[in-house]
């Protein structure tokens, strides 16, 4: 049978009571949200109970969204082959493939969030999802735009996220939508994964430097190169390269199924990547665990594809 993907998504899945159910109901759980308590304070609290205003301060989104796909994975208790992550889901997938602890995890992305915040003023930067655009016009349009504006995610045919100076994305939308396709200025605080992250990729680079990695247990394909790491090094320097560069995930998920991938199984709050992976590969299974809900399915799935 085919190979089985753990996918984890990123920040803008993040919801008030995400991970609660699954605290409720598993130790395996509990114990995650435990272990992220001790190393940041409340996450628990905050993933339950909010207030949203704070979840979605990108410093404590990010290492909330880890806590709540490792609490998932952990209730699961299946195994992969091979792993993913989007954007700040690649920490949660490096979890799971063993490449770093979770307490490291969780206090590296709250550091990264708060890094990025740092590196451009609110209301300097934006981004904006470009619906029924093809890639080469968005990048043909970016490019002719004065300022900073770039493609910065390419997350399934026909959905593209740009991002940079706010004018210039503005700029760069309207004259997209003169290319028939559809702007949509998202509700985020900075440029994620634009060159303008380049102060927070320096600083990053430090923490990251400093922390321990380990070879993971199975290959890992990292959103910077749409290709898959066995080393720690080199999950460490995708890591670093993340913050300022395009994530590539239509092109990751379609190396994997070219790589054998035929079941995806997104752990963690929401299910945009099980939507995405749905229009890249069609043809691939697909399961989401987003609660106890979900674990029964999810379990029969893998278990159908270990033959």
């Amino acid at each position: 049978m085919g190979k089985v993907a753990f996918v984890f998504p990123g920040q803008g899945s993040q919801k008030v009571g995400m991970g609660k159910a699954a605290y409720d109901a598993f130790e395996a759980s509990r114990a995650v949200f435990a272990a992220a308590d001790a190393a940041l304070g409340d996450v628990s609290k905050l993933c339950f109970e909010g207030p949203e205003d704070q979840l979605t301060l990108t410093a404590n989104t990010q290492p909330a969204l880890v806590t709540t796909s490792i609490a998932l994975l952990r209730a699961l208790d299946a195994t992969c082959d091979v792993a993913a992550g989007h954007s700040l889901g690649e920490y949660a997938a490096h979890v799971a493939a063993g490449t770093l602890a979770f307490e490291d995890a969780v206090r590296l992305v709250r550091k990264r969030g708060g890094y990025m915040q740092d590196a451009v003023p609110v209301g300097v930067g934006a981004m904006a999802a470009i619906l029924k655009a093809e890639r080469a016009i968005v990048e043909e349009v970016c490019a002719a735009t004065p300022g900073v504006v770039e493609p910065v995610n390419f997350n399934a045919p026909g959905q593209i996220v740009i991002a940079g100076e706010a004018e210039a994305v503005a700029a760069a939308s309207s004259a997209l939508e003169a290319h028939k396709a559809r702007a949509m200025k998202l509700p985020v605080s900075a440029p994620f994964h634009s060159s303008l992250m380049r102060p927070a990729e320096e600083r990053l680079a430090v923490d990251l430097a400093a922390a321990t990695f380990a070879d993971p247990s199975f290959p890992v394909y990292v959103n910077v190169d749409a290709a898959p790491v066995t080393t720690g090094e080199a999950a460490r320097d995708a890591l670093v390269r993340q913050v300022s560069r395009a994530v590539h995930w239509d092109e990751s998920i379609a190396r994997m199924v070219a790589d054998g991938v035929t079941l995806f199984v997104e752990i963690g709050q929401g299910a945009a990547l099980t939507g995405m992976i749905k229009r890249i590969a069609p043809e691939a299974a697909r399961a989401n665990v987003q609660g106890p809900g979900d674990l029964e399915a999810a379990r029969a799935a893998i278990a159908n594809h270990r033959g």
